[in-house]
């Protein structure tokens, strides 16, 4: 019998990224849906930790969401859990532009998931970071800020970067393969 590990997400970019991530010796069977949870505010723990909890009980199973913020350093972790939000109203540009008085440009991209394996009980998070700087943007642009965060160490941008780079580097990775280390098949305790 297969085991299932569904992850709440409407962005077939994301999955894709996930799946990739994750590899083929994965112990699960990655499944998606996409529900439409509502948009909390708070710090990035407390949202994610909401998110699971109201997915899992939807879902009525084990679910993984996730949640993506890009800090500026400058604005003290602003746009953060709130960066989807300031991109459908600024666009790359436009989001860019928030830095053109100050001096540091660096930026952490942060990606949160949150398992839970059913509606009564805790959230295990796992959590990524990447550094960076926030520059102008380049690259193509179909895929969030990517075109506007360059990494710490490298010439491109998340969107100019081949996606087996960004992917072995990125947030996201950091924080799946804590995942995929929780689910480690000797670990028996951590079944869904």
């Amino acid at each position: 019998m297969s085991r299932t590990l569904t992850f709440v997400t409407g962005n077939a970019k994301k999955l894709e990224e996930i799946k990739s991530i994750l590899g083929h010796k994965f112990p699960y069977k990655v499944d998606s849906v996409r529900i439409d949870l509502p948009e909390l505010q708070g710090e990035i723990d407390d949202i994610i930790t909401e998110k699971a909890k109201e997915a899992a009980k939807r879902v009525k199973g084990a679910v993984v969401v996730e949640d993506t913020c890009l800090c500026f350093n400058a604005l003290n972790g602003l746009p953060g859990p709130y960066i989807r939000s300031f991109l459908e109203k600024l666009g790359p540009e436009n989001l860019y532009k928030l830095l053109d008085g100050f001096e540091d440009k660096t930026a952490n991209a942060i990606c949160t998931l949150g398992f839970c394996r059913d509606q009564h009980s805790e959230v295990v998070l796992f959590q990524g970071v990447t550094e960076g700087t926030i520059v102008a943007p380049r690259g193509p642009r179909d895929f969030g800020w990517d075109p506007i965060f360059q990494p710490l160490d490298y010439d491109q941008t998340y969107a100019e970067l081949p996606k087996a780079t960004k992917n072995k580097i990125s947030h996201r990775f950091r924080a799946v393969d804590k995942l995929r280390d929780y689910f480690n098949p000797s670990k028996s305790d951590n079944e869904v």
